[in-house]
């Protein structure tokens, strides 16, 4: 496995399934994508600062995950994509007790717009 990081992102070449992933954290979030080679390759070339490598992976990734606790309310996780531990084994990743239901997340994923790339895996899995 190959990596790449900056303040508060690290993403993986994982040579071996020929996947790309990263995360996104900061205090109080955590956040699994996959990404593109493109995405990788980015990332790679030494021209995005740390802010704009987070902006790419959040906006351009398929969101695997998140864990949100950040004082606004509960702590709360979100599984987006159940295999996100297989895609990500490389990662140590924090959750909370509160799960949102596959129902709920399925809404979500449905209502908004940023979770456009879950619904089909998410449609097939019903």
């Amino acid at each position: 496995m190959q990596f790449l990081e900056g303040s508060g992102w690290k993403a993986c070449f994982d040579e071996e399934r020929e996947l790309y992933t990263a995360k996104t954290s900061y205090p109080g979030a955590f956040n699994l994508y996959e990404i593109t080679k493109e995405t990788y390759n980015a990332l790679s070339g030494g021209t995005l600062n740390d802010e704009e490598a987070y902006i790419l992976i959040s906006d351009s990734g398929r969101h695997l995950y998140m864990c949100v606790d950040d004082r606004c309310g509960p702590p709360y996780t979100v599984v987006l994509d159940d295999d996100y531990e297989k895609l990500c084994p490389w990662t140590e990743i924090p959750g909370s007790s509160h799960v949102w239901s596959k129902e709920l997340t399925d809404a979500a994923v449905e209502v908004f717009a940023l979770e456009a790339d879950n619904r089909e895996q998410r449609r097939k899995r019903r």
